[in-house]
């Protein structure tokens, strides 16, 4: 939900449905970093119960999902540093990459709601 919130934001700024605002992007990449940081230790061994969207997969297939994760943060780590450059051009190519790779995690390791 978090990271939905401000990659969201993000987007919608980059696809022009709400005016640009260099601050607001650049703090909105800022926390995704951050947050981003602890993808991994998110999903640690027994945290494959309970309620929650993740597949199975994150753990069977872990070499495969930590790659996927590190993929994401690499690309939100270039969005974090375009934003901070305040150059929407720059925020939309790495906001594209960032959208893919996110995509590309949530098709393999996410159920759908």
């Amino acid at each position: 939900t978090l990271q939905g919130f401000h990659i969201g934001r993000i987007f919608a700024m980059a696809n022009g449905r709400v005016p640009f605002d260099a601050k607001l992007a650049a703090d909105d990449a800022e926390v995704l970093a951050t947050v981003n940081r602890g993808i991994l230790t998110g999903f640690i061994d027994g945290t494959d119960s309970g309620n929650t969207r993740a597949k199975p997969e994150i753990w069977r297939e872990r070499a495969k999902f930590d790659a996927a994760a590190k993929k994401v943060m690499e690309d939100i780590a270039k969005l974090n540093a375009a934003a901070k450059t305040g150059n929407l051009d720059a925020i939309k190519a790495a906001v594209g990459t960032v959208g893919g790779a996110c995509k590309a995690c949530h098709d393999d390791f996410q159920k759908p709601q």
